[in-house]
């Protein structure tokens, strides 16, 4: 992933943790300490997600919040309740491949959307790892996608 560099326009917070994540291999930042209003302070287990970009065919990274599905990995384009789906979300939709950095590892992964009761029941799964997406959805009149990026 080297060639990858940040998306541009990443909030401060995301930008530091991001550049402790890389500067460390890996070591430090995938578990973060976050103080969401409303919740008190928590750790979220975090990735880096870099995809290809749908307009620049440019390698983006983002640091974002994860769980668990079996071997695959499950992220949510909340953008923070935002009308419009994030970024690295519509580079999904155009360019699917992606890789992933968790912790030190780093894996090639395949992006698809869960629909139906899979996404229902990973929506749930996802509240457990960051309980501000159910404030997320409600902010917002768009159906929150629910990413599951499988190993390749």
């Amino acid at each position: 992933m080297a060639e990858a560099k940040l998306a541009p326009n990443l909030p401060q917070w995301m930008i530091d943790h991001a550049n402790r994540y890389i500067s460390s291999g890996g070591t430090d930042g995938h578990m973060y300490s976050a103080n969401p209003p409303g919740y008190g302070p928590m750790v979220v287990p975090s990735l880096m997600l870099t995809t290809t970009g749908r307009k620049s065919g440019e390698k983006y990274m983002f640091p974002l919040y994860y769980g668990q599905v079996g071997n695959s990995y499950l992220i949510i384009a909340s953008k923070g309740g935002a009308p419009e789906h994030p970024g690295w979300y519509r580079n999904l939709q155009a360019h699917p491949e992606a890789e992933v950095q968790v912790g030190t590892k780093k894996i090639k992964v395949k992006a698809r959307t869960a629909s139906g009761e899979e996404r229902a029941k990973l929506w749930q799964q996802a509240l457990t790892f960051w309980p501000p997406y159910a404030d997320y959805q409600k902010k917002t009149d768009r159906e929150i996608p629910v990413v599951v990026l499988d190993p390749v």
